[in-house]
């Protein structure tokens, strides 16, 4: 079968260069990567155009390996590398599983292949997120700061989302160097906004202008590399000036972490000194703090080593929980909690595991930094959406509200997580904790301070708390203070010491900026005098202040000011400190009415006036209830005061000196109110419920409603983002086809002229042979005009005599076999005449194309020829003596019949054969090779040279040989007559 796949045919076509390539990037043979740059590019829609612009600017001998991630459509071929290889003279070639990157050469992901990099090493997977939700930029940034550390570089060109943001911190992170381009100049500005606005752009720069940046920030490290000795001066000079301008002391972080930052900081700036540096930020104080923000290490992710946070949750939590009561008070900190992350991580687990176990503690989880930026970020509580390729589906439908933007941390997580800003260093730690944990801080501190760390944090701890360090960390040599529970994920438990009871000593923690106070060991009691205002405060509260009392909104009482003696008595039964329950006969209905209208409406109750009775006596009283706001932000409270005040008694209680049958009447007219009350309020109650079962039904509707919609929007979310990346993958298809267009295009117009100058007639047949297409001078062999495009070629008039050409197509069609004749018009024109297979791209037969090339002047030229030749071997023939002609090479192009009836020899074994080997060899003559091939190079004749030879037909013959050379206009020998005189027997003897 005469097929082949397009993917095939393009690895086919590449240049020899990238097939040097492949051999040059061979596992084994490349470069140690770690001794390059390695330059990791990631780009979506509109990266087309970006990446041609980048590697026309890339010199060929730059030095480092490019690694080129694109959002490819999964299902589609790409001919990105094609594309490419026509914008630079470095290779470029498709990656593959297990390649070692090469310097100066240029790398491409494969469509539907996750790619990252281990030792200089390309790895490629299968991706397992679904389409959508893959990050594949991020992915390859990460691991390429792992493996890189601080060769690695980040560069973010067009596209669309966040792809890239949090590979570009990553980098940042290791010590790398990032660069964006600039928003303005690229197609879409989405990627390469977002990794701005979170700050992880070192450079932001148009896309041209990015290859020179990069060449000069390698050029000046590797001055600065060369300097650095020379540069402690200046780097103890501007850590004394960020001290000052910041309260925070980075001399005790590792010189070789703190100075690749303040080298990138330079880079920025163009300074290749220390020392001007240090000036630079004297003179320009806002480049201290730019400098401080570059010194925090913020790079985290959630759940970072996940199977780290699996034992957390499998070993270390469930007997934390086991030693502790539902209901205590769980204390967790997280120290340089960077923006978050690790902090909501541990919330989440606490969550899980209290709603697995159906336990239910009451956690403060404290979270610190000293990077108010990223503390702010924390709290917020909103994040990109790349952080789908750390937390789990379920964890993150579970956990999470996705916003337009990203995902934002739900409000149940939220509350659990106090942050502040706080230093581990100088700074007191919290303490009585039950889990503390501090992961990739301790990696990039000095030794000495790590030893003064691990002392306070088992202080902070409460005897048998956890300590939950990184896999990079360790608690050095303060075994004593810590037990291991787990020694791959440095899980510690501490142990019970005498330093676990004791305050911290002036060596547990380094000094603050603002000194250390004298302690002594007894506490000091000082009593301070009331002054003049607050006596006389207490005086007017107690003189003329009414009784008050504050409560909740149930009227649970929560302070009293004054005797409230007058207006409330225990009530009997259980106790309870309810003020309705207490309140004395006739306050109680006045009261509650009160409370609720401050509760529910937020209406105050101020100065009424009602009769209460205690102890058989009555007064009237003035009743006020103001709601209040709670200072902690919780539910509000209630204000409630009482004044006795003058005034009548009710009517019903003059009767008490009047007449008996008053009071039996108002007692009668009394019952028949209550009764009415008491109706009237059993139908209220009654219809309340009825109320309440309604609203309970239609809440539980509206609930599913609810939950419905929620389910129907998370499907449509999960479609958006689908779209999202379809879109952006057909963009990139775009570019790569439009590109192709533009190639084919060019091709098309090169196609075209080149028929339309060689005058050869050309007609495309299908497999049907209908007319496809035809060149301009196939009208001289056929009746065609435009119009005749798709019909059969046999409704056309041909000019030819003897048109046998179409039975000829159909024969090439069934055999594949070409058919070549000359053939005449019927104006007396030839033409040679081809028949070949129409062949595709993919090696199909669809069809025949008939060509026809003008040969009249030829079949001209060729009859004069045969008729020239005709001549000549008719004057040759003419000859007497025996004759030959010879071509440059000595062989025979043809003989006078006199040679062949002299010696006796026939033409087929003459003509076309070395003279030397004519007969027997018997024209192998010394003195004739001589004369051929020495003599007649130099004269260009000779005549009348005397030969004698044997020949087995004649015998021995004398001859005086006579040649001529015929030259070209070159001076290149074209012919040689060799002529033979044979003198006769009688003038031999004669001559004797």
């Amino acid at each position: 079968m005469v097929t082949s796949k397009a993917s095939k045919e393009l690895k086919a076509k590449r240049p020899a260069t990238r097939a040097e390539a492949e051999a040059h990037a061979a596992p084994g043979r490349a470069t140690r990567a770690g001794n390059i740059p390695i330059v990791g590019l990631g780009a979506s829609a509109g990266g087309l155009e970006a990446f041609e612009q980048f590697l026309r600017k890339v010199p060929l001998d730059s030095g480092m390996a490019f690694v080129l991630v694109q959002h490819l459509d999964p299902g589609h071929a790409s001919i990105l590398t094609e594309i490419l290889q026509r914008c630079t003279a470095m290779p470029v070639v498709e990656a593959r599983d297990q390649m070692a990157v090469a310097p100066n050469s240029v790398y491409v992901i494969p469509p539907n292949r996750e790619m990252t990099i281990f030792h200089g090493a390309l790895q490629l997977s299968v991706p397992e997120q679904p389409r959508g939700h893959r990050m594949p930029i991020d992915s390859f940034l990460r691991s390429l700061a792992e493996d890189q550390g601080e060769k690695a570089i980040g560069v973010i060109l067009s596209g669309t989302g966040t792809d890239g943001t949090l590979g570009l911190r990553a980098i940042l992170g290791a010590g790398g160097v990032s660069f964006v381009q600039e928003p303005a100049s690229a197609k879409y500005d989405g990627m390469p906004s977002s990794a701005i606005q979170a700050g992880f752009a070192t450079h932001v720069l148009p896309v041209e202008k990015l290859p020179e940046a990069m060449l000069a920030g390698a050029r000046a490290l590797a001055v600065r590399e060369e300097t650095r000795p020379e540069a402690e001066a200046g780097l103890r000079r501007i850590l004394m000036l960020l001290r000052t301008a910041t309260g925070h002391d980075f001399s005790q972080y590792k010189e070789s972490t703190i100075g690749r930052r303040i080298e990138r900081r330079m880079s920025q700036h163009d300074i290749l000194d220390m020392d001007i540096y240090a000036r630079y930020i004297n003179e320009h104080p806002a480049e201290a703090r730019a400098l401080f923000a570059e010194l925090l290490i913020n790079v985290t992710s959630f759940f970072r080593d996940p199977e780290a946070f699996a034992t957390l949750k499998k070993d270390i939590l469930p007997e934390l929980f086991a030693a502790k009561s539902a209901g205590e008070v769980f204390r967790i900190w997280v120290a340089g909690c960077a923006s978050g992350e690790e902090a909501y991580s541990i919330a989440i687990l606490m969550r899980e595991l209290m709603d697995e176990s159906g336990q239910d503690f009451k956690v403060q989880l404290y979270s610190t930094d000293i990077d108010e930026a990223a503390i702010h970020l924390a709290r917020a509580g909103k994040y990109p959406p790349n952080i789908v390729q750390d937390i789990e589906p379920g964890r993150l439908h579970r956990f999470f509200v996705k916003e337009e933007t990203g995902y934002r941390v739900k409000k149940e997580i939220r509350e659990m997580v106090v942050f502040a800003v706080q230093s581990v260093i100088k700074d007191p730690p919290f303490s009585r904790l039950d889990l503390l944990s501090c992961r990739n801080l301790m990696i990039y501190l000095k030794a000495e301070l790590q030893d003064r760390l691990i002392p306070a944090f088992h202080f902070a701890l409460k005897p048998g708390g956890v300590l939950f360090l990184s896999a990079s960390e360790n608690i050095g040599n303060h075994s004593a203070l810590f037990a291991p529970l787990n020694r791959k994920w440095k899980l510690y438990r501490a142990t019970r010491t005498g330093a676990s009871v004791h305050p911290l000593t002036a060596d547990a923690l380094p000094r603050s900026s603002q000194g250390d106070a004298p302690r002594s060991d007894a506490p000091v009691t000082k009593v301070k005098e009331p002054s003049l205002a607050e006596l006389t405060d207490r005086l007017l509260l107690e003189f003329y202040a009414p009784v008050s009392l504050m409560t909740d909104l149930s009227g649970n009482i929560l302070y009293v000011r004054g005797e409230t003696g007058k207006y409330l008595r225990p009530a009997p039964g259980k106790p309870t400190l309810n003020v309705v329950e207490m309140a004395h006969e006739g306050l109680q209905q006045e009261l509650r009415a009160a409370i609720q209208a401050a509760a529910s409406l937020g209406k105050p109750t101020l100065g009424r006036q009602v009769w209460a009775e205690s102890g058989g006596e009555g007064q009237t009283v003035s009743l006020s209830v103001r709601p209040l706001p709670h200072p902690d932000g919780a539910d509000g409270m209630l204000l409630l005061s009482f004044q006795a005040v003058a005034g009548p008694a009710p009517a019903k209680h003059a009767g008490k000196r009047g007449a008996a049958a008053v009071d039996a009447l108002r007692i009668e007219e009394l019952e028949r109110d209550l009764g009415y009350t008491r109706e009237t309020l059993h139908a209220t109650i009654e219809e309340q419920q009825a109320s309440n079962e309604e609203l309970k039904s239609t809440n539980e509707e509206m609930q599913s409603t609810n939950e419905e919609l929620q389910s129907t929007n998370e499907e449509l979310e999960t479609s958006k983002e689908e779209l999202q990346s379809i879109n952006e993958e057909l963009v990139t298809v775009n570019g790569e086809l439009q590109t192709k267009i533009e190639q084919l295009a060019g091709m098309q117009n090169d196609m075209k002229n080149l028929l339309d100058n060689i005058n050869i007639g050309t007609v495309f047949l299908d497999d049907r042979l209908v007319i496809r297409r035809f060149t301009r001078d196939a009208v001289h062999i056929y009746h065609l005009a435009n119009s005749d495009v798709g019909r059969p070629l046999s409704d056309i008039k041909s000019y030819l005599d003897g048109d046998e050409l179409l039975t000829a197509a159909q024969t090439v069609l069934d055999t594949l076999i070409p058919y070549e004749r000359e053939m005449r018009t019927a104006d007396d024109a030839w033409f040679c005449a081809r028949v070949q297979p129409y062949r595709t791209l993919d090696n199909v037969i669809d069809g025949v194309v008939l060509t026809f090339a003008n040969v009249t002047e030829v079949k001209r030229v060729r009859e004069a020829l045969e008729q020239a030749r005709e001549l000549a071997e008719g004057i040759v023939d003419t000859v007497r003596e025996p004759l030959i002609v010879l071509d440059a090479a000595l062989q025979v192009v043809s003989a006078s019949r006199s040679f062949y009836q002299y010696f006796r020899v026939a033409r087929e074994a003459t003509v076309g054969r070395p003279i030397y080997e004519l007969g027997n060899h018997q024209w192998d003559i010394p003195a004739l090779r001589e004369l051929l091939e020495t003599i007649l190079p130099r004269d260009r004749r000779f005549e009348g040279y005397a030969v004698e030879q044997d020949f087995a037909q004649i015998g021995r013959v004398k001859m005086l040989l006579s040649a001529r050379r015929i030259v070209s206009k070159t001076g290149d020998t074209q012919l040689i007559l060799l002529a033979m005189e044979i003198p006769s027997r009688d003038s031999e003897e004669q001559s004797e």
